[in-house]
């Protein structure tokens, strides 16, 4: 003991205390442990204890095979909104058939909605809007047109009414591409002015109603759920 004063024995039995103490606490590893949990591993290997967990199951609705019969209410929707065995109805139904989420109310009334915003977002020469609504061939028309306009210094002073009418004239599929025309009926106040504040077109005080036929596209295989105007008509 003559090399250990009393301090030195207590730090030593003090650490030998702290040692006991903690391996109760802590425990021992035996080689059987668990491993820690890596989500992104989990869901790559496809980890059975997270795929038996409610929560982390998402349904999403699936194509339909070939040859697959399709349930007996999927096309009740379609049914309701075209006469069956009409080309209308054998288009969307069609389109049902490789977007399961597809329905012809809700669209029709998602197109009024980007039918209003388009109109305004072109009256008002914002690309940035009409950039989210068009496909690239029609926005650049309309890119070029806003620039025309503006080279000009002429503006479009706009009011939008409202929609009398929006029917769906025809569906199908082009390769993977849903495509939905509709006939628009609208009125809109427009006029447009010169540099000058002089009106060279319209009348900023008559309702005029406005007749379009527009076609909508989407990549039925894109996760994509938005729709695009790819085409514009307006009719006579």
């Amino acid at each position: 003991m003559g090399f250990f004063d009393f301090g030195t024995i207590f730090f030593l039995i003090a650490a030998v205390v702290i040692f006991f103490q903690l391996r109760n606490v802590l425990g021992r590893r035996t080689g059987s442990e668990r491993p820690p949990f890596d989500p992104y591993t989990a869901a790559r290997t496809g980890d059975k204890d997270a795929a038996q967990k409610p929560e982390n199951v998402v349904s999403l609705p699936r194509k339909r095979l070939p040859g697959e019969p399709a349930a007996p209410d999927a096309y009740a929707a379609i049914d309701a909104f075209a006469k069956p065995d009409t080309d209308l109805n054998k288009g969307l139904r069609t389109i049902k058939d490789n977007d399961p989420s597809f329905d012809p109310k809700g669209f029709v009334d998602g197109a009024k909605l980007a039918y209003e915003m388009i109109v305004m977002a072109y009256a008002d020469g914002d690309r940035k809007t009409l950039k989210n609504l068009l496909s690239r061939e029609v926005f650049d028309g309309f890119v070029a047109a806003i620039g025309e306009r503006e080279a000009k210094s002429e503006k479009i002073q706009s009011s939008f009414v409202g929609i009398d009418k929006a029917d769906i004239v025809s569906a199908e599929m082009k390769g993977g591409e849903a495509h939905v025309t509709l006939r628009i009926i609208s009125e809109l106040i427009s006029a447009t002015r010169d540099k000058a504040g002089t009106v060279i077109d319209g009348d900023p005080e008559t309702v005029a109603e406005v007749k379009d036929v527009w076609t909508f596209a989407r990549d039925t295989r894109s996760r994509d759920p938005n729709w695009k105007l790819v085409a514009t008509e307006e009719e006579d």
